[in-house]
């Protein structure tokens, strides 16, 4: 069978898991990795068994076909750029890229080029996901109605090493999380049509707590705290809470879909899992799911194995960059909308991906 050959720019604490789902999927094989660090790439080669170089080398090497992009967010347009003009295809872990323009630049030249650009998350083609995305193909719900959606948490000060980025341009908890909730939501219910919110910034100053860098404080750039309302171009209205501002604790759900036959629990779409449940119009309790897809555990890397196949069979590939971009202009929207007290109508639009076929093995996306 073939097998595309890929190389991966980033080596930082992400990397890990896709070097071990690189080996696992049937159309992709990992055989470099680079980053500025050309020591932290070739200690990380060396514990995956593949080659170590420097980002230079690695663009120039004619047997890489594909990049996966893993490094920070302020990077991703311009390692992908390079890598475009280097005639190869690129996945790049979320979001897209900072601004809308970069977006915009990336997918226009790989456009030009002829190339494929996909993008996380992937963790929408997951057993947990596409279970849901099953449930309301197959009317489990009726006609879906509204969303609601909710990231809450305390901050990444307390546990990452080096969490300046979270809280500059590009970051916040929206940028940090949103693409999973977003991306889960259109791969339910379809493209945005117009969005709308509030935000503010809680803390001025964040003090990190993480051993590693214990005492550093952080001068917080973007909103830490967001509301959002989103509509959807086929008719359902949803809600969005994200934050890192809630120091207590929540009990809310992830995402919960509400139809005119029910109600759809979806599962935490950072994971590939369930648990699912449904509770339809006039039952007394919710009803626990079995999972109709695999894939339900850690997967991340199989957006860029089901771009390679779609490289290899001309088909669409389901984590685009299309859908990464229409993303990214919610998330901005968003923004936008909360500083200047209107409504955003969303300028782009993508395709639903499509499902993934049931019966699947586990090195399968076909």
């Amino acid at each position: 069978m073939e097998r595309l050959k890929v190389g991966i720019i980033g080596t930082g604490n992400i990397s890990g898991i896709y070097f071990q789902n690189g080996k696992r999927f049937e159309s992709m094989e990992v055989v470099a990795c680079a980053d500025l660090d050309v020591a932290r790439a070739k200690a990380k080669a060396e514990e995956h068994g593949v080659r170590g170089c420097s980002v230079e080398e690695l663009l120039s090497d004619p047997e890489i076909q594909l990049v996966i992009n893993l490094t920070i967010p302020q990077a991703h347009a311009s390692v992908c750029m390079q890598a475009l003009e280097a005639g190869k295809h690129v996945y790049v872990e979320k979001p897209l890229s900072v601004t809308r323009e970069e977006g915009l630049r990336l997918l226009e030249l790989a456009e030009r080029k002829g190339l494929k650009v996909g993008c996380a998350p992937d963790t929408f083609l997951g057993g947990g996901i596409q279970t849901c995305v099953k449930l309301i193909e197959d009317g489990w719900i009726g006609t879906p109605i509204g969303a609601t959606a909710f990231m809450l948490g305390g901050g990444p000060e307390s546990w990452h090493p080096n969490p300046d980025f979270f809280f500059q341009a590009g970051g916040g908890p929206l940028f940090d999380m949103g693409p999973y909730y977003l991306t889960a939501l259109v791969a339910m219910l379809g493209p945005i049509a117009r969005v709308t919110g509030s935000a503010r910034i809680s803390y001025p100053e964040r003090v990190v707590t993480n051993p590693a860098n214990y005492g550093h404080v952080i001068k917080v750039e973007t909103p830490t705290h967001l509301a959002g309302v989103i509509d959807f171009a086929s008719g359902p209205i949803a809600t969005l809470l994200t934050s890192f501002d809630v120091k207590g604790g929540t009990v809310l759900p992830r995402i919960e879909v509400y139809g005119s036959q029910g109600t759809l629990l979806v599962p935490d779409p950072n994971t590939f899992g369930g648990p699912v449940s449904v509770r339809r119009a006039g039952a007394d309790a919710w009803s626990a799911m079995p999972l109709t897809h695999g894939k339900d555990e850690n997967a991340r890397g199989i957006g860029a194995a089901d771009m390679v196949k779609a490289i290899l069979t001309g088909r669409r590939h389901r984590a685009s960059g299309e859908l990464a971009y229409h993303v990214l202009e919610a998330m901005h929207g968003i923004h936008d909308a909360a500083a200047e007290g209107r409504h955003y109508v969303m300028k782009s639009t993508c395709e639903r991906p499509e499902p993934l076929p049931l019966g699947l093995d586990d090195r399968s996306l076909d």
